[in-house]
């Protein structure tokens, strides 16, 4: 395979290296368009003015997860996430509170663990059915898994755990995909 890769008449999948769709192809056949007062010594993949520069940054966050760059299966924004996380953690005291008591804000001993509980089930069950927990659903934003097959509940079970625990949740990549998501194969996409 290597040697396929590497030599003057195999390119990139194994095409000739002059085939259409190839890169020698597309090198060869690239208009001559560098500007007359381009660097003579500059490669020849150098952008060589402004516009050439904004086209080399079309690059964006879930290109390399084969996402949309905006719209309806976009990968969500941070807003829309913070959001849904202070909604479901808010959704998740009330219940909290109403089923054990106003001891779970002040407390000590179990009861100072209810809130986190309760965010948990919430994350995992509604995560597995819904594609998202309640804030979530509310803000718009899914959790789905990259194979485009159902989340499933050890997945959403997994998912669910780690972001119970914070610091996963904190460490991202650059397609905005925390450990929570690596771990679980999961990115969080715009529903609208």
């Amino acid at each position: 395979m290597f040697h396929a890769c590497n030599t003057a008449t195999a390119g990139w999948e194994g095409r000739p290296a002059d085939a259409p769709g190839s890169l020698g192809y597309v090198a060869d056949n690239a208009p001559d368009n560098a500007p007359e007062n381009a660097p003579k010594n500059a490669p020849d993949n150098a952008p060589n003015n402004v516009a050439d520069m904004a086209s080399a940054s079309e690059a964006y966050p879930g290109r390399r997860l084969g996402l949309q760059p905006e719209g309806r299966g976009s990968l969500a924004s941070w807003r829309a996430r913070i959001g849904a996380l202070i909604i479901d953690w808010a959704a998740c005291m009330a219940v909290a509170v109403g089923l054990f008591g106003s001891a779970v804000l002040t407390g000590g001993g179990w009861r100072a663990w209810m809130i986190l509980t309760v965010f948990f089930v919430e994350s995992t069950v509604l995560s597995w059915l819904a594609g998202g927990s309640f804030g979530q659903l509310l803000s718009r934003i899914a959790v789905v898994r990259l194979d485009i097959k159902p989340l499933g509940l050890p997945r959403a079970l997994l998912r669910a755990f780690l972001v119970s625990l914070a610091l996963p949740a904190l460490i991202i990549s650059t397609d905005r995909r925390g450990l929570q998501d690596l771990a679980a194969g999961t990115v969080v996409i715009n529903r609208r």
